[in-house]
């Protein structure tokens, strides 16, 4: 999910989707109506490479049970890159799907995946699917654990080209998808394209996909039912214990959250 606070931090980059109540605290509403505990917070791109938001809501949330994924540049120092992994950072981050609000451009990717190696954080990849078959080379490349967001947003479905690219990389063992983002492949409330997609994953690595939220689902004009996108789950992966694997144990490997 994001956080964005306009009121305690003012956005470097506030035309790239700014939105309104959506706070550490409104998230806390969110939890209580989905019943979940833990959170991953991820960078907005209206907050640019300034983690500041991202580290603040971590600490609002509760170490124990938060972490969260930076955007940075190839020149951030050690000391930063150590800093961020103090405040719970576990990951950094690459949206290009849309490069007028792109923090980062491709050429950043691979150097900043070396160098976050080391410190075990992991490289997040959003990228349009036929950017990602474009770009197959570098990202197969890449050392360390990549996780693809939003189901690869695979605009062809299960016959995207982008589809062979991720599972040549999850077939190697080091690469995660995210269960997120289903208004990428249809309309409400079924979103149905995204079932085949997503059982596809499923099925190739039941320990290497993780569910999430997207809240509060800035690319979205018309915002969808937080409720009925956790409900897709039941369908995307219809064995309970897949689903713990998906939304607990999975997770915890990850981000290094508690057992």
């Amino acid at each position: 999910m994001h956080v964005y606070d306009g009121v305690r931090f003012a956005p470097s980059r506030p035309a790239a989707r700014m939105q309104p109540d959506s706070t550490a605290a409104d998230y806390r509403l969110l939890q209580q109506r989905l019943g979940t505990n833990r959170t991953v917070v991820v960078q907005p791109a209206a907050y640019g490479i300034d983690n500041g938001v991202t580290l603040d809501a971590i600490e609002r949330l509760g170490r124990s049970d938060t972490r969260g994924v930076a955007v940075v540049h190839p020149d951030v120092t050690e000391i930063e890159l150590k800093r961020l992994d103090a405040g719970g950072i576990r990951g950094i981050r690459f949206p290009q799907f849309d490069p007028q609000t792109a923090a980062t451009t491709r050429d950043m990717i691979e150097p900043l995946a070396k160098r976050v190696e080391p410190l075990g954080w992991h490289v997040q990849i959003h990228l349009r699917s036929d950017q990602i078959a474009d770009a197959a080379d570098l990202l197969q490349r890449l050392p360390g654990t990549v996780v693809f967001d939003h189901l690869g947003r695979l605009a062809g479905g299960v016959n995207d080209p982008a589809l062979m690219v991720i599972r040549r990389m999850l077939d190697r063992g080091r690469t995660w998808i995210k269960l997120s983002g289903g208004y990428f492949f249809g309309d409400a409330p079924a979103y149905a394209g995204a079932l085949p997609v997503a059982r596809t994953y499923v099925t190739a690595a039941p320990e290497r996909v993780v569910w999430g939220s997207d809240w509060p689902h800035p690319t979205e004009a018309d915002k969808p039912d937080d409720a009925t996108l956790l409900d897709l789950l039941l369908d995307w992966a219809p064995d309970d214990a897949i689903r713990r694997r998906v939304l607990v144990d999975n997770p915890a490997a990850l981000y290094g959250f508690s057992p």
